[in-house]
């Protein structure tokens, strides 16, 4: 088999979400120390991390929509582990809403079915054009409510976009995430590396989150497996 990893590197101060903390990451032991403090024969570092659980690449749960949703803990990881395509969106400017029409050309041009009980990744070229410069965080292009529509009528559990937010900044984007928890479906944020995905035909998709208690979400470790 062939891994294409499409997770964002986790590190101290690694851009997040507008409003959210950031990722704090830092040593709580090293070698040295350990080793003074036991007296063994050998030292054991640590380190320690302290983040939102919407930091880096990760799924949001339906919790996050509304009350009614289920948590990240709640989530069935069959769910985690899909098929998925991956569509060229890269001509879509900033900003801009991305719409069923969009959507269609690009499955297309992909050439591909979409897979009903699997994702669609959206491949914008956002974090290849502005990742780690502040446009990262805001001028992404993201499907409006119609496409969000359109993804969930074709049987997919999920779709993920390389961008902080499904949809564009400012109230599409919060329409959006209503609509997930309405269309019981939901998103994965802040992928990378799409571009490696195009052209390559279907993959399998595997994100699996972290067992959180009451977690409105959860960084995962994307990958897409490509059978040799």
């Amino acid at each position: 088999m062939k891994i294409i990893d499409l997770s964002r590197e986790l590190y101290h101060r690694t851009p997040s979400y507008p409003g959210h903390p950031p990722v704090i990451h830092g040593v709580w032991k090293t070698h040295d120390e350990s080793l003074a403090e036991s007296g063994n024969v050998h030292g054991l570092a640590s380190m320690f991390i302290s983040m939102v659980d919407h930091a880096g690449t990760h799924i949001d749960a339906p919790r996050h929509f509304g009350k009614s949703g289920i948590s990240i803990d709640q989530y069935p990881l069959e769910k985690c582990i899909v098929p998925g395509i991956c569509l060229d969106l890269r001509h879509i400017l900033p900003r801009a809403e991305i719409t069923p029409s969009d959507l269609e050309v690009a499955v297309k041009k992909a050439d591909l079915p979409v897979p009903r009980g699997g994702t669609v990744l959206l491949c914008t070229g956002h974090h290849e054009r502005t990742f780690p410069r502040k446009e990262y965080s805001n001028d992404n292009p993201g499907v409006n409510v119609a496409a969000t529509e359109w993804l969930a009528k074709q049987g997919i559990v999920h779709f993920g976009i390389d961008s902080m937010r499904p949809g564009p900044e400012g109230d599409v984007n919060a329409l959006v995430h209503k609509a997930c928890l309405d269309l019981d479906i939901t998103h994965i944020e802040s992928l990378c590396n799409l571009e490696a995905l195009l052209g390559k035909g279907r993959f399998t998709f595997i994100g699996l989150p972290m067992k959180w208690r009451g977690g409105t979400a959860s960084p995962i470790r994307a990958v897409a497996v490509f059978d040799l």
